[in-house]
């Protein structure tokens, strides 16, 4: 995650990193661990798609400026919210974390189910799944910090 700490604010919203730096330095300790042994791609694919389900824009334009970066194409950029009607679009570890991922991010149907986790499992190492879980969880915590002070996206 690449954020400065003291980007623009909603008027009247708190500037949380600069009032509270140690949770923007815990904030980025737990991104770079999370980080650790996932493929950039899929790292990029759940930021997106979690950013998505959060409505978070300022964490959306991150990760879709960072993913084109990364030579991502602009068609599978637009298709991410709509990735299982993509086809083969998206690989099957790339389906099965973005899945994963949705799963960690709507917990209003209940826990993850068995299925979603099992289609992970069957997709990644024990320490992909790990980090891949520890990815959706990261990009959530961001989502809703940046959701409560309302942090805009920069002006590109």
């Amino acid at each position: 995650m690449t954020q400065t700490l003291e980007p623009a604010q909603t008027a009247g919203r708190l500037k949380i990193y600069k009032a509270s730096p140690e949770l923007y330095d815990a904030m980025m300790t737990l991104s770079n661990a999370s980080a650790k042994d996932v493929d950039p791609t899929i790292a990029e694919l759940i930021k997106i798609r979690a950013s998505q389900l959060n409505r978070c824009a300022f964490c959306l334009d991150m990760h879709t400026h960072d993913a084109r970066k990364q030579g991502e194409t602009e068609q599978r950029l637009a298709l991410v919210a709509a990735w299982e009607e993509a086809g083969d679009l998206f690989t099957e570890q790339e389906q099965a974390a973005l899945a994963l991922t949705e799963a960690i991010t709507d917990l209003s149907h209940g826990p993850v189910s068995d299925a979603v986790y099992a289609r992970a499992a069957a997709a990644f190492t024990e320490r992909e799944l790990g980090q891949v879980i520890s990815m959706a969880v990261t990009i959530n915590a961001w989502n809703r910090i940046n959701a409560a002070v309302k942090m805009p996206p920069p002006r590109r």
